[in-house]
């Protein structure tokens, strides 16, 4: 039946997120790297859930799920991120802030505007509209919500393909540099 074709197989999503997870803590040695680097909890189930959207259909696994439990699964992962975010980051914050973070708060801020400017300006020189520019915008910066309120403004999935273009690089590159990072830092 038609039903039969159209009902969400969660066992492969699951099954992907461990494989990821197991993935992502296995050390990967580079060349000329002293240390070995470990893709995480973010960069391990990307790389299977990237692996598993090829070559899935090819070897008849099922990774379906319906529009409705997409739009769920999206907004519960949104919340709970922001709730994280917010009480990771309350803890100490205003004795942060007088014993000097003001320093990495305009860090911080220099760090997010500079290629926040950089990829605006390159796309708008490339002509692409403000719900594209959301988009690439979004997924450079790893930034789910900015991602939820672009589509929310636009009214559709329009912007998500220009977040998923450049989502995975960016986010291999995010673990992965500030691996590295850590371990020039500490050379």
């Amino acid at each position: 039946s038609n039903d039969a074709l159209n009902k969400p197989n969660l066992i492969p999503i699951f099954l992907g997120i461990v494989v990821g997870i197991i993935f992502g803590s296995l050390p990967i040695r580079f060349p000329g790297i002293p240390q070995p680097v470990k893709l995480g909890l973010a960069g391990g189930p990307l790389i299977i859930a990237i692996l598993l959207g090829h070559f899935g259909p090819r070897y008849k696994i099922t990774t379906y799920t319906t529009v409705s439990a997409n739009l769920m699964l999206r907004e519960i992962g949104i919340c709970l991120f922001l709730a994280a975010v917010g009480v990771g980051a309350g803890d100490n914050f205003w004795s942060s802030i007088t014993g000097g973070g003001y320093w990495w708060i305009l860090y911080g801020a220099c760090i997010t505007m500079i290629p926040l400017s950089i990829t605006f300006v390159v796309a708008r020189l490339m002509h692409l509209d403000f719900y594209q520019i959301c988009g690439i915008i979004s997924g450079s910066t790893t930034n789910p919500p900015v991602l939820a309120f672009a589509q929310g403004m636009y009214g559709s999935d329009y912007t998500s393909m220009n977040y998923a273009t450049v989502y995975p690089l960016s986010m291999f590159l995010r673990v992965l540099v500030a691996q590295l990072l850590i371990l020039f830092a500490v050379a």
